[in-house]
């Protein structure tokens, strides 16, 4: 407890801060504005420029910007949005653009250049040394979604024939380049991984001791083009902080850190979200930033889908016409079987596709799946159906009948529900489809088909109406 309360001291702290910083600068006291941020850290003074970008405008952004110390604006820029980044490079000289690339991390630096427009990328890149820019046009041209594009080539490098004085001589020369000395990656003359070895191993390994003898061999590695969602599961798998990234001759080529890796997990869960929501975009951009049109665009699709199966849904009512018009009672009991069809087909849904995101089910668990979910349905449905069943005939005051009817077809489509649920989202991945796009819109609609098949058929089987 306090705990929390220290944190919601200390955003509350940081809210007024905000207010004031943004106060100062709408007063022009810009001088005492630049004092009051840098009492904060920079991921922070990131935070605070957002806000003052939003609410100032990029003016007065630049300005506070441009007054802070050199070593604080690149990494405070490293840890804005890209569309944040682009407002502020797009404001200053082209001088301070090629110190402030210049300056960054490998990785946090081709990220840049992937967003800024292709005019400022080619002036940066014609004042840069030849080698270096050999090297970054060849991380630009990794496809987006794949280990390429997320790696860097600033790892500690050892050769098996090294002592381990001589590693950790080197170590500590090359230590404060590199975005890892945790883990050092062992090669044999050229460029071909050879083995990884522990900093800790190093540390308490005699000085004549040679590399080759404390590396690993059975290490895990990805290639330059494995999907980035691939890459970020064995981050999972195996909790790493950094993955090798060879080419198809085993060379290294770079590594891949466990702050990049982050963002991909981040990206991958939104996308899935939107999937099962029905919504088809692929972007990271944020709500606000996405015009209307393109949400009408993302969302329609599923609608049109979701809207035709309604109005399948209500051509199979209207077939049952002479079952309503005579026990007309059926008619308010239909949205209860087709909500409950849809929920608990979602439900299962989504624990499938959560396991077969995480690879705790796979495709040869299908029928396990299916064997489980069935049990859970019989017990869900027997328990829904004897509390439908109570309320239908003591509370609503209808007949036994009527009573039954509303509970057997509780259970089938309870039952129904969740092996669909299920089965779709391992059949997805059967045909190599995304899982999420098998949750709410697809499930939603086929129960309430055949909830409203179902329901009806039983009611003119048990009341004994003739179609």
């Amino acid at each position: 407890m306090t705990e929390a309360m220290d944190m919601d001291t200390r955003m509350q702290q940081f809210d007024e801060d905000v207010e004031t910083i943004l106060q100062l600068l709408d007063d022009k006291s810009y001088f005492k504005a630049r004092d009051e941020i840098l009492k904060h850290n920079e991921v922070d003074i990131g935070e605070i420029l957002e806000e003052v970008l939003e609410e100032l405008g990029v003016e007065k952004t630049i300005i506070i910007f441009r007054m802070l110390p050199k070593d604080v604006s690149v990494e405070v820029f490293s840890h804005l949005p890209s569309d944040d980044q682009l407002e502020i490079v797009q404001g200053i000289t082209d001088r301070e653009i090629s110190y402030i690339i210049d300056e960054l991390d490998f990785d946090d630096k081709i990220d840049v250049l992937e967003e800024l427009p292709a005019n400022i990328v080619d002036k940066i890149l014609e004042k840069t040394p030849k080698e270096e820019r050999k090297l970054i046009n060849t991380f630009l041209n990794y496809p987006d979604t794949c280990a390429g594009s997320l790696m860097t080539p600033d790892y500690i490098s050892l050769q098996e024939s090294m002592t381990v004085g001589e590693a950790m001589a080197h170590i500590k020369r090359e230590g404060m380049d590199s975005e890892t000395v945790y883990t050092c990656y062992v090669k044999k003359g050229g460029r071909k991984l050879e083995g990884i070895v522990s900093l800790r191993s190093l540390v308490v390994a005699d000085d004549e001791i040679k590399v080759s003898e404390l590396m690993n061999t059975d290490y895990v590695y990805v290639n330059v083009y494995d999907d980035q969602e691939e890459v970020s599961e064995m981050f999972k798998k195996y909790g790493f902080l950094a993955i090798p990234v060879v080419d198809k001759e085993h060379r290294l080529v770079g590594i891949i850190t466990v702050d990049d890796i982050l963002d991909v997990i981040e990206e991958e869960t939104t996308e899935d979200i939107e999937r099962m929501a029905g919504i088809m975009d692929g972007s990271d951009t944020e709500y606000l930033d996405i015009g209307v049109f393109r949400h009408v665009k993302n969302r329609l699709p599923w609608l049109v889908f979701m809207t035709v199966a309604l109005m399948l849904t209500g051509t199979i009512i209207a077939r049952f016409e002479a079952v309503l018009s005579q026990v007309i009672v059926l008619v308010s009991y239909l949205p209860l079987l087709m909500g409950t069809g849809g929920n608990t087909g979602t439900q299962a849904a989504t624990l499938v596709i959560r396991g077969l995101s995480l690879d705790e089910i796979d495709l040869k668990d299908t029928l396990k799946v299916l064997w489980k979910e069935l049990r859970i349905s019989v017990i869900l449905g027997i328990i829904l159906s004897l509390f439908n069943f109570a309320k239908v005939v003591l509370v609503d005051g209808q007949s036994v009948m009527i009573g039954l009817t509303v509970a057997a077809a509780m259970i089938v489509v309870v039952m129904f529900a969740k092996l669909l649920g299920g089965l779709l989202p391992m059949g997805a991945k059967k045909l190599g489809i995304d899982p999420a796009l098998m949750a709410t819109p697809m499930i939603s609609s086929i129960t309430d088909m055949v909830s409203a098949v179902t329901y009806l058929l039983i009611a003119s089987l048990l009341l004994g109406i003739a179609l």
